[in-house]
């Protein structure tokens, strides 16, 4: 691993050319981010009143139907309320102007509104979604989140098999013609499929992006960049309303999300943009083409690489690359199994997807909890686009000075505490303080998602990064699933399920305690230097029990440290 770290500080370190294209990674993050969270929009069902059963409406109504059901009249309804609103068959007062073709056997909005794009959901026209049929909505939203984690297993596995390149690339075809797919589904179980399709190929992209980002970077920038990449993702999510406003129909919404796919496979396609990563490169020892890569960056960055007078440039030789794959004339692949064989980097995955886990699904009950407090789609909608970018922030400025396990500690123990409060005293708390724990929630919650992926990234070895951090970042769609889940059955089970995962937050608080520190330290190659990655003191300081005679106090404090952990 170190002389692998040495071949590419030669290449200019992080230079120029590494740093443009760390940062380039950021633009696809807008169109990642409008995808992500496009179901907001698109599954969002409206306010609605359900047309009772005629079998329950008083006998001498039961023959009416249509208008003259709603004019006739019922002795002893007072001058106030229409015998419709009575009977609860229609309420227009409380009506949004949503879906432009309703079926009138259901549901009914304000008259004259049904050519109007509908401002809080946008998903069909053609098929009715609400009432008998509203299992329609988490069905496709299971299905959607579905396709996103099979998407980020499957071609996570993909990014360590066939590179991140190629994995990026083939997604982005893939989504391209997938969307604009959507935008012509003729029924809804096509639509389903399409979904689940389009998922994991955005699932993919996003997953090689990262990658290939997090290689680039090295320790001290590696936090910054990652962080810089959220919030460009929030800002595909802010833009996403106004998108939808502009373009007053949910079949051309997704036309253009093609659009901007294609169109970031027309820029980022080509290698000057999106190289293949040297990191990964290295590790499974195809030298030739990892030294193609370096000696551009090298040359970008105003170094060169044959000039020995430089002592570390005259690392990156002929002679050190073919060092690197001596004896292995071809290149080393690792299965994504195995991480089960290894000692420590197996429980770290397993910890990290367990946090992730909860953070993205213990969401959903804050989110539940805020929308008493705050009853319109768009305050709470921009309200959380906003606490993400405030915990990405959050991040940055503590994630590098505290450290990795602390800062995971302090979101998770938050996450935990907001939760268990809310679940006991959702009778007794006043509403502004039932606010302000739904918004501490929320908050804790997107910072220990967005952390736990770092984590991954930084403590998986790169032979498997992409098969590790594919199940760090599925468990966490897993996780986000359990809401539309509890919805098919009708939320029989919300109660049971803040329940559950109030307790799996306590329960990730103790094992967050046995993660390694990866702060400042360069990514590990192989499975043995993600081994090495061994539990450090939470708090440091000077060990009480190493006293050894023959140093210096200074010197016996940081006996048995590694120079990163000081």
């Amino acid at each position: 691993m170190e002389q692998e770290a040495r071949v590419l500080r030669a290449a200019g370190g992080f230079g120029r050319a590494r740093r443009l294209l760390a940062a380039a990674s950021w633009v696809p993050c807008i169109v990642l981010g409008l995808a992500l969270s496009s179901e907001a929009l698109l599954t969002a069902q409206p306010g609605h009143h359900c047309r009772p059963d005629p079998a329950l409406l008083p006998p001498a109504l039961r023959a009416l139907r249509g208008p003259a059901l709603l004019d006739a009249a019922i002795p002893r309804l007072g001058p106030t309320r229409t015998p419709a609103e009575a009977l609860g068959v229609l309420s227009p007062s409380s009506l949004a102007p949503l879906t432009p073709v309703p079926r009138p056997s259901s549901w009914a909005p304000r008259s004259g509104a049904a050519r109007r794009w509908p401002p809080r959901g946008c998903c069909s026209p053609q098929w009715n979604l609400v009432c008998g049929e509203g299992w329609k909505v988490p069905l496709e939203q299971v299905s959607h989140l579905l396709g996103w984690l099979l998407g980020c297993v499957i071609l996570g596995a993909g990014c360590d098999r066939f590179g991140r390149r190629t994995v990026f690339v083939a997604s982005l075809m893939l989504a391209t013609g997938l969307g604009a797919s959507e935008a012509l589904a003729a029924s809804f179980p096509t639509l389903l499929v399409l979904r689940l399709l389009h998922g994991g190929t955005l699932a993919g992209a996003l997953l090689a992006l990262y990658l290939a980002r997090l290689e680039l970077c090295d320790p001290p920038h590696r936090l910054a960049f990652s962080m810089g990449a959220g919030l460009f993702s929030v800002a595909g999510t802010l833009l996403l309303p106004g998108l939808a406003a502009l373009v007053q129909d949910w079949r051309l919404l997704q036309g253009l999300g093609a659009l901007m796919s294609g169109l970031l496979l027309l820029f980022w396609g080509f290698p000057a943009l999106f190289p293949e990563s040297p990191c990964w490169l290295l590790a499974t020892d195809q030298v030739a083409r990892a030294r193609k890569i370096l000696r551009h960056f090298a040359e970008a960055s105003g170094v060169d690489p044959e000039d020995r007078s430089l002592e570390e440039s005259s690392l990156v030789t002929a002679t050190e690359l073919a060092m690197l794959s001596a004896g292995s004339p071809q290149p080393q692949y690792q299965s994504p199994l195995g991480f089960l064989r290894t000692q420590v980097t197996w429980r770290n995955g397993l910890i990290l997807g367990f946090s992730s886990l909860v953070g993205e699904g213990i969401r959903a009950s804050f989110r539940r909890s805020l929308t008493p407090q705050v009853p319109t789609f768009y305050l709470p909608y921009f309200l959380e686009a906003g606490l993400e970018a405030a915990a990405l922030v959050f991040l940055l400025l503590t994630a590098d000075r505290c450290g990795r396990r602390p800062v995971l500690l302090l979101g998770t123990m938050a996450t935990g505490l907001a939760s268990l409060l809310l679940l006991a005293g959702a009778q007794y708390l006043p509403g502004w303080t039932m606010l302000s724990l739904s918004v501490l929630g929320l908050l804790a919650s997107r910072a220990v998602s967005a952390l736990s992926s770092l984590f991954a990234a930084e403590v998986f070895p790169t032979v498997i990064r992409g098969a590790g951090l594919g199940l760090v970042l599925g468990a966490g769609f897993l996780g986000q699933a359990a809401d539309p889940l509890d919805a098919l059955h009708g939320r029989r089970g919300f109660f049971l399920q803040h329940v559950v995962f109030a307790s799996l937050a306590v329960l990730a608080l103790l094992c967050v305690l046995l993660l390694p520190e990866s702060r400042g330290r360069g990514l590990p190659q192989s499975l043995q230097d993600a081994d090495r990655l061994r539990r450090s003191p939470l708090l440091r300081g000077c060990p009480r029990q190493d006293h050894l005679p023959l140093l210096s106090p200074s010197d016996s404090c940081w006996a048995g440290h590694t120079p990163q952990q000081r």
